[in-house]
């Protein structure tokens, strides 16, 4: 993998429209972008044709691309992330919650400048699942944070799948609700 200086020095090459900058950059990620969209996806039929449309996007955005906001890779695992979630909501009636692993997507490293935004923006988050009552913060936590299906939530609680996905649906609501006021 390369570092994401060298990552930076491909994109801006890549805006500039260099073939053999983009090659490099499809090697060194592709892995990284192909399992994130996998994960999401779980079908490899589609996670092709995703990759393929976020390499696209890379192409033509290179330009767009800000170091100061993102490394490199985050904002390369975003458009990939962003192209397999709009698969799944084109494809099924899927919401977000049927793919929780599509909110586990995280950076390879931290960008510094963006660490105040994110621990202001991770209080808000914090201080909304913690108005939520104790056994349904307890299932978001469970689920989002250490990555438990519904079936295993369910198990854990004692209560049927269908009252999980429920509490979560409700739960994430509430919690969107909290962040917008």
């Amino acid at each position: 993998m390369l570092t994401p200086a060298e990552l930076v020095w491909l994109l801006a090459a890549v805006a500039k429209g260099d073939q053999a900058a983009f090659d490099k950059l499809y090697v060194a990620t592709r892995a990284k972008l192909y399992g994130v969209v996998l994960r999401i996806l779980r079908r490899s039929d589609l996670a092709d044709e995703v990759i393929q449309e976020t390499y696209v996007k890379i192409w033509t955005s290179a330009g767009q691309f800000n170091p100061a906001m993102a490394s490199p890779i985050t904002w390369m695992v975003a458009i990939a992330r962003n192209r397999a979630i709009d698969t799944v909501r084109k494809k099924t009636d899927t919401s977000i919650e049927d793919v929780p692993e599509a909110m586990e997507v995280a950076a390879d490293t931290v960008d510094p400048l963006a660490a105040r935004e994110l621990s202001e923006e991770l209080k808000r988050l914090l201080g909304c699942i913690g108005r939520l009552e104790g056994e349904r913060r307890k299932l978001v936590l469970l689920a989002y944070y250490d990555g438990f299906s519904r079936e295993q939530l369910a198990q854990q609680l004692g209560k049927p799948v269908n009252t999980i996905k429920t509490w979560l649906r409700r739960s994430l609501l509430e919690i969107r609700e909290c962040l917008g006021a």
